[in-house]
Parts: C-alpha cells; structure tokens; sequence
C-alpha cells in the first residue's frame, strides 16, 4: 500500500510499504479522505514546535472499516468511521481524572506519533467511533475539527441563550460559530478582516459577519448586543491583535475561551482581566463524549460543512494541497485529499 511521508518542511515522498493487520484490540481502517488543518501546514513549513522529521502526517480523516481484530466488538467492514488522533499515557493526573486530552505525556497522530496518510491504517478500536449510514465520508473527516468546536463551548457549559462573539473566521471559528447557533445561543457575532472567510461563514448559515477592518468592533458589539455586549467571546485566530479585541470588549465578569494557537507569546492586560473579573479559559483538543456530540450535530444537519470544502485533491497529490493553499493566501477553507 501506499504511505505519503514528509521527510523535511515542504518535501512528501510515497513509499510503497506492507499493508499492516488489525492486531488483538485494533481496527483496520481504510482511509478515505484526510482534511489539512493549519497545524499540518506549520510542519509543511517547518515551523511546529512538537514535530520532527520525517513524519506520517493525517489526524482528520474518515475511512471504512476493512478488517476487525480479536476481541474487537461493535464493528464490521464496511462501517464508515473516525477515530480520535491521542495517545495518552493513562498514568499521569490528567488521564487519571478523565482529562486524557491534556495527558501529561500526549502523542497526536501526524505530529508526534505517526498519522493516517496511508491507505490503510490500524487504530485502536476504543478511538474508534461509528457514524450513521446517512452521514458522508467528506462530512466524517469534518467531525474531529468540529469537536475542537464542541470543546471549546463545552468549557463554558451551556451557552443557551447566550450572546456569542467568535473572532476569526477561519475552519475552527466557522464551525465554533455554526456549533453555538446549533447548541442554542440567542445571538452569534463572528469577525474576521477577510472577506472571502466571512462570506464562506455567511454561507453556512452565520448571518452577523463583521469585517473589522471596516467596522469598530465595540461599536459592532453595542449595536447588535445593546449596552449588555457579550455574555461569551472565543478567540480563534491566535494573534496578539484579537487576544486585545477579547479582553478590551469583553463585559465586566464575563468569559474569554482561547481557542486560537498563539505561534508567538501575545501580551494580555490582566490589569483588564482583574479589574473586570473576566475568566480566561484555554481549550486544547476534545474528549469521547464531544466527538459524540460533534457525530450527533452532522448527523442531525445541524452543521452547513459544503460551504467549507473548498479544494480536493487525490492523494499523490497531497504536497499539491499545501502549495495551493499558500499559492491562494488565504482563500481557500478546508482542504480534503480523497485517499480512495
């Protein structure tokens, strides 16, 4: 079978390996789409901090399920599913109170443990989750970066009800959006200052999109929201200038969720953050039961996902997708590779 693997920043080869079997515990997958997220595109451009050389890329991906190893229940070939990209220790204080996803010692497939970008891939079947017939395989390989969503607001608890301010626009701001409008928030404000990345979200259904390059964002707040602004604000970008936009509009006692990933130490005034008793909360990956949730949204059709899957490619094509997507700077959404 094939296996693209990238041997340096910018440089993927295909080697033609052993297909492997599903071992005592395991599933053997067939893959069938892999989405590229931006933490593939910092090691395409060698700048992850985690991830070394050469590595077996792909943690969001959808595939059927080929064979079945001893001990393994629930599962027969054929069966679409995804499974969650985390090896954890199981020992340390996290994974011991049921945070597995911030393990003390946390591998992710494609980064520090090998990914999914082979034809077949075997995979532990307690990662392994089974989506219903009527859900797509571009639809499952969208349900890992949804549940980065579905963590997020689950920081909070409930956001019925709530006025949600979301800064960014980009695959997670969009979906962070969509999943709080599907999750019953009264109002949702997203913004972002690309007008390609707003209309893409105004196309799934998140009708208050805010360029602010051309509209003061505190005065986009007491407009739409009134002199109460916003009970919750997500940072989705990870840049020092919407970390500033967070805290300077956020309500007295209200709460800051960081979901963006900062590629440089931002500066945050905690003289704001004091004086104003705002929470600020970090999000990092997902659990079993957001996953679940994720599943449960797309299968409902609570999630607009087309508008999103903006560029395909085959998978000798896969160094392809990066060069595109930074020949397009910025005007392309998620990218999948169609593996079959």
């Amino acid at each position: 079978m094939l296996q693209a693997v990238m041997t340096q920043p910018g440089k993927i080869e295909f080697n033609e390996i052993e297909r492997p079997q599903a071992r005592n515990g395991e599933v053997l997958i067939q893959i069938k789409r892999i989405g590229v997220c931006g933490s593939d595109i910092h090691v395409y451009h060698g700048l992850h901090p985690y991830t070394g050389y050469p590595v077996v890329q792909g943690h969001e991906v959808s595939g059927v399920i080929a064979e079945v190893g001893e001990g393994v229940s629930g599962f027969v070939p054929g069966d679409l599913v995804v499974f969650m990209p985390q090896v954890t220790c199981g020992e340390c204080y996290p994974c011991r109170h049921g945070m597995y996803h911030i393990c003390d010692n946390l591998k992710v497939m494609g980064f520090q443990t090998s990914g999914a970008a082979q034809e077949y891939f075997p995979v532990k079947a307690d990662m392994v989750l089974k989506l219903p017939p009527t859900v797509s395989v571009d639809e499952a390989a969208m349900v890992e970066p949804i549940s980065v969503a579905v963590h997020a607001l689950s920081r909070v608890g409930s956001v019925v009800g709530h006025k949600v301010i979301v800064l960014g626009a980009g695959t997670i701001g969009n979906l962070v959006a969509q999943v709080a409008q599907a999750s019953g928030a009264a109002q949702v404000m997203i913004t972002d200052v690309s007008e390609y990345k707003l209309e893409k979200v105004r196309q799934c259904g998140v009708e208050l999109a805010i360029n602010t390059m051309k509209v003061d964002l505190g005065q986009a707040i007491l407009e739409h929201f009134g002199p109460d602004k916003a009970d919750l604000i997500l940072e989705c970008v990870g840049v020092q200038n919407t970390i500033t936009q967070a805290v300077a509009n956020a309500r007295k006692g209200s709460t800051i969720v960081v979901v963006g990933v900062f590629g440089q130490k931002p500066e945050v005034d905690l003289g704001l953050v004091q004086d104003r008793e705002l929470s600020l909360v970090g999000t990092l990956m997902y659990r079993e039961k957001d996953y679940r949730r994720a599943i449960e949204l797309v299968a409902a059709g609570k999630l607009c996902l087309g508008p999103m899957i903006t560029h395909r490619f085959p998978f000798r094509d896969y160094l392809n997708a990066y060069e595109t997507i930074e020949r397009l700077g910025g005007q392309s959404m998620k990218v999948m590779i169609e593996v079959d």
